[in-house]
Order: C-alpha cells, then sequence, then structure tokens
C-alpha cells in the first residue's frame, strides 16, 4: 500500500512536460475523484478504463445490441472515476511522461498507532489474533480498502473493531439476511449492547433507524434515495465480491459523505473488471492472509479433497458429444443413479454432512427426499434449505447443526455458499458442476472454522467425464477450472474414478 505514495511522488517529480500533459486530480466527494486535463488525454484515460466483461456475449443486453460488453470506469464527459482508482492514474501518467498534480494532501494515509488499551478496554471473549488487528489499523489508516481474508479467517470481528473504534453512524451491508442476523448475533458475541447500538433490516424491518449501526442486505435498501444515506460517514461492504453488480454499485455511489469505505472479502473471481471495479468503490486491496498460512499455524481445520470422477459409458459420451450446457446439466442433476450414488455417499458419512447443489426442484428437492427416507429409518437429522428458507428458520438449522453428530444438510449453494458459519462440519460434498473461483472457495470455507469434534474437513468433489475423443464436456472443463484452484490454494487432493452404469 506504500506504493501510492511512491508512484504519486514518482509522477510529481517528473519534469519538463507541458500544460497539455498535465493531469490534475481532486476530491469530488467520498466516492468520485475529478479529473481536469486535456481532451486528448482524457480520451486515452478513457480507454485506459474501458474493459470487456467476460461472458459478455451470452448477456441478453448484448444480445439485444443495448450494450457493447464493454464496462468503462472513467467518465469521458464529466472526468470523474472512482476515488479508489487515484493509484492507476499514476501508473497510466508514468508510462507516459504526464504530470500528476493532487488537490491537497487526502490521498495519504494516516499512520494509526496500535493502542493496546482500546482492545483491552472492549473485553472481548477471545484475544484477536495478529493478522486481524493487523488489517484493523490498516483500515483505520487508510480509510477506503479492500481486504481479502479468507473464508474462516475472522472478518466479523475486524468489522467489529472497526466499528467500535470510529464510533460513527455506520452502514453494514451483506447479501443475505442469515448474514444480517449473523452478523448481529457475532456483535453480541464479541460484548456489545447491539440491542441499543445495532438496527437489522431486512424484509418487513424498518429502513432507517436512530441506532448507531444499520445491519442491512443490500436488497432492502438500494432503491432509498441519495439523502437517506447521507448521515454514514462509514459503509462496510461485507462479502463484497458480491458488489459489482448494478444495483450494488448504485448503493455504493450514493454514500457520497462515507469517509471510511472497508469492503470485506474471501476471494475475487480473477477478472481485471472484477477487481478494478471493487477497488474503485472501496480501495486499494489489502490480503490480509491465507488459507494455507491459517492450516499451517492451526488456527483453522485440516482439509483435503477427494474427487470423485463418474465415468459415463461410451455410447451415453457419443449421445451427449454436441449437447449444450443447460441440456448436459439437465441431463445430470436428473441422472436417477448418480443422484442415488450420492445418496449413498452423504448416507455412509457418520459425521455432520453438508451437500450443495444448484437447482432446487430438480436437484435439490429429489437428493433431499432420497436421503431423508433412509435418514428416518436410524433417526439422522436432516435439513433442506435453499432460497425460500426464512431467515429465523436458518438460523435455527445452524444452531442446530452445531450441536448435532451426524447431521445432514441439503442445501443450494446460494444459501449455504457465503457467510454461513458452522463450526462444526466435517464433510461437503459439490453435487453439480461449477467452475466459480468465488463459489467454490465459499464452499470449502463453510468446513474450515476450528471444533473440538472434529481433526479435519474433507470436501468431495463429484466430476462427470462425458469427454468422447478430444471434445470435454462441460461439466469437466468445469473440474479442470476447479483443480486450478485446489493447486493454486496449495489445497491436498487425490482423484478416485468411478464408473457409473446407466
Amino acid at each position: 500500500m506504500q506504493s501510492i505514495g511512491k508512484n504519486l511522488q514518482k509522477v510529481i517529480n517528473t519534469t519538463n512536460v507541458s500544460q497539455s500533459d498535465t493531469i490534475e486530480v481532486s476530491k469530488k466527494d467520498e466516492v468520485y475523484l475529478k479529473v481536469t486535463c486535456e481532451s486528448s488525454v482524457a480520451q486515452e484515460l478513457c480507454d485506459y478504463f474501458t474493459f470487456t466483461v467476460p461472458g459478455y456475449t451470452f448477456m441478453p443486453s448484448y444480445r439485444m445490441k443495448l450494450w457493447d460488453g464493454k464496462i468503462r470506469l472513467f467518465n469521458i464527459y464529466n472526468r470523474v472515476l472512482y476515488g479508489g482508482l487515484l493509484e492507476y492514474i499514476y501508473r497510466f501518467a508514468e508510462h507516459r511522461n504526464y504530470k500528476v498534480i493532487p488537490d491537497g494532501d487526502w490521498w495519504k494515509p494516516r499512520k494509526i498507532e496500535r493502542d493496546e488499551s482500546f482492545i483491552e478496554n472492549l473485553k472481548l471473549p477471545f484475544v484477536p489474533r495478529d493478522y486481524q488487528l493487523d488489517a484493523f489499523y490498516h483500515a483505520l489508516s487508510y480509510r477506503k480498502t479492500l481486504l481479502v481474508s479468507p473464508t474462516a479467517s475472522g472478518k466479523s470481528l475486524i468489522i467489529y473493531l472497526i466499528v467500535r473504534a470510529l464510533n460513527v453512524k455506520t452502514l453494514i451491508i451483506v447479501p443475505t439476511t442469515s448474514l444480517v442476523s449473523q452478523m448481529f448475533g457475532d456483535f453480541r458475541e464479541y460484548g456489545w449492547d447491539v440491542n441499543n447500538h445495532c438496527h437489522q433490516v431486512y424484509a418487513g424491518r424498518d429502513k432507517v433507524s436512530d441506532k448507531q449501526v444499520i445491519i442491512s442486505t443490500w436488497q432492502s435498501i438500494y432503491k432509498l434515495s441519495k439523502k437517506t444515506f447521507e448521515p454514514y460517514k462509514l459503509v462496510i461492504g461485507d462479502e463484497a465480491h458480491g458488489f459489482k453488480s448494478k444495483s450494488l454499485t448504485t448503493l455504493m455511489t450514493k454514500c457520497t459523505n462515507a469517509e471510511y469505505r472497508i469492503g470485506t472479502t474471501g476471494t475475487l473471481d480473477g477478472t481485471q473488471t472484477h477487481k478494478l471495479v471493487l477497488e474503485g468503490l472501496f480501495g486499494k486491496i489489502c490480503k490480509v492472509t491465507t488459507t494455507k498460512k491459517l492450516i499451517d499455524r492451526k488456527q483453522l481445520t485440516p482439509f483435503s479433497v477427494k474427487i470423485l470422477i463418474l465415468k459415463y459409458p461410451e455410447e451415453v459420451c457419443y449421445q451427449l458429444r454436441k449437447s449444450k450446457y443447460v441440456d448436459e446439466l439437465e441431463y445430470l442433476v436428473t441422472h436417477e443413479k448418480r443422484n442415488k450414488y450420492i445418496s449413498n455417499l452423504v448416507l455412509s458419512m457418520k459425521t455432520n454432512t453438508l451437500l450443495l447443489f444448484r437447482l432446487v426442484k430438480k436437484q435439490g428437492r429429489v437428493l433431499y427426499d432420497m436421503i431423508k427416507e433412509e435418514a428416518d429409518v436410524s433417526n439422522r437429522t436432516t435439513f433442506f434449505v435453499y432460497g425460500g428458507t426464512d431467515t429465523v428458520t436458518r438460523e435455527q438449522i445452524r444452531e442446530i447443526a452445531e450441536q448435532e453428530k451426524d447431521a445432514i444438510i441439503v442445501a443450494s449453494y446460494g444459501v449455504f455458499s457465503t457467510g454461513i458459519n458452522i463450526r462444526n462440519l466435517h464433510n461437503i460434498i459439490f453435487a453439480s458442476p461449477s467452475k466459480s473461483r468465488i463459489r467454490n472457495l465459499q464452499s470449502i470455507g463453510r468446513g474450515l472454522r476450528l471444533s473440538e469434534n472434529k481433526e479435519e474437513t474433507i470436501l468431495y468433489d463429484i466430476t462427470d467425464d462425458l469427454c468422447w475423443r478430444n471434445r470435454k464436456n462441460y461439466a469437466y472443463q468445469h473440474f479442470e477450472e476447479r483443480i486450478k484452484i485446489y493447486d493454486e490454494e496449495k489445497f491436498p487432493y487425490k482423484i478416485y474414478n468411478v464408473s457409473l452404469k446407466v
């Protein structure tokens, strides 16, 4: 992060440039920078901050010829740019011998000295880890930042420390109603009087309150007027990887008075567009720690992957060789023997197991019914969780599962891949193909929290091999993407081939 100052100073010191090669940068508000420069330079900036969106050819607006598939982060007409992209202007200028003139010293981070008495006075039920304190002080010093720290690393404590230290009107935005309740509960666990200081917002609840901290889903508040967001001095986006949609960026740009803008996430999707949008909304990325480091330090549960490759008969592979993705997915999730194999796999595990699926009616409900029929015989507790499961019920399921030894949770990726904490989880099963880096890593994170009742978490990655000669089917291609993730994260894995007779 010190590179901001170094890069700026390098560009400021550039000499022998004409007035036409000067870029003046000022702070418009807490969201945008105002850029003053020649029209030709503005066009260069526009090109520099223009990116093709991955997968744009599949998007309706592109197919209807309403959009060219590109995102432009610099507005060439009013010359504004997201505030978090300041350093990228310096990079742009350095390679073109342009001179950047900042208006004031608002860009400089403030060194916040460590205050042990502050932490002591909070009377937390446990001692914060070193990397949590590093992230906390970093956020206070830079005011705008994107904290990237793996699932189960304790991001809610980092958020809590920031909230208590600043003591200003705060908006905490989370993606799901379950996370609203969970954040509220975490703050209570840390020893705060949440009933007097925090207000929860989701469907049916008041969207404004005089309380210091508002915890809300973005869906509940993004349509509110800009004036509603004026009181907030601190805005925190938890699970910030979801903040690339239009609704969320609209919400964030309404918080024009929020001097402190902190994003937290376990992972990014790896694309340049995603990274720059998030950095623009929050600030420069700060890598807090990694899953591998936490496992090595025994702060997360040891983890391994068992990849189960289901092999299909040649005649089936031939028949599906030209199938489109939706047709292949339909075949897999409705395959009776495939579902039976998954059901038997779940039932064979004698510890708490989370089975993740994508399609509720076509796969989730079918698997749940198959599993529950057998589980009831042995009195095993079985839950079914999907988007239609209300918040209170989800929280009850989470609490019950913490007390169980052999519970089975059949859940949709959308509900359980983000933010739900179940410490006492031993097995995770991927029942549907996915190549999403975010979804996969977030799902894995569900089982990494330490618990006295487990020694290891195992992921069972179910892969479908429908390859025909040199043609790889979609599910197999997704598997290859997941292998890359396991390699990057240094997760140990073994591959097992399973013949699935039709």
